[in-house]
């Protein structure tokens, strides 16, 4: 399945940071893109070069016209907000009926109503609020079984775990 993201409400001057992590995180639990409906040109060069340094193959789009976009995009919508059915309880049935691509859909600040009803699923990581980066994160994990924390990047780095210290493998130009 491929699953990308939609970021709505990005606010350039005070959600750069956050932005950044919500993209990064699309990527590093198997997403293939993450599309925000506000233009940053900053952030897309920021993500474009973390994937150039430890692996290509994840699309940042910035300034997409939100409504369009998700009505429009095939494939599964599931919307992440605290007011959904619970993680565990959704899992199941998004698993069972999911199409071949799933777009997932998080906010910034309020989102509107529209959203609610646009989405195939509306999904809470928890009933009270808490970070967006950690509800995909854990949403991510959960629909893949952990299997996106295990995707291979073909990148100029490559980390190589161990207990303790940090061994990172610059293999150059070669992917």
């Amino acid at each position: 399945m491929e699953i990308f993201v939609l970021r709505l409400g990005h606010r350039p001057a005070r959600d750069k940071r956050i932005s950044t992590h919500v993209a990064l995180t699309s990527r590093a639990f198997g997403a293939k893109g993450i599309f925000f409906s506000t233009k940053d040109v900053d952030l897309e060069e920021s993500v474009r070069d973390v994937a150039g340094r430890f692996g290509e193959g994840f699309e940042i789009r910035t300034g997409v016209k939100w409504k369009p976009f998700l009505r429009d995009f095939q494939g599964t919508k599931v919307h992440l907000t605290m007011y959904g059915v619970h993680v565990d309880d959704a899992i199941p049935r998004i698993r069972s009926e999911a199409k071949g691509r799933m777009l997932v859909v998080v906010g910034a600040e309020k989102v509107p109503a529209e959203v609610y009803q646009l989405a195939d699923f509306n999904v809470a990581v928890g009933n009270q609020p808490h970070s967006e980066v950690a509800a995909l994160a854990v949403f991510l994990d959960r629909l893949t079984q952990g299997e996106g924390l295990r995707s291979e990047f073909e990148g100029r780095l490559k980390v190589l775990p161990c207990e303790r210290g940090k061994r990172v493998v610059d293999r150059g130009n070669a992917g």
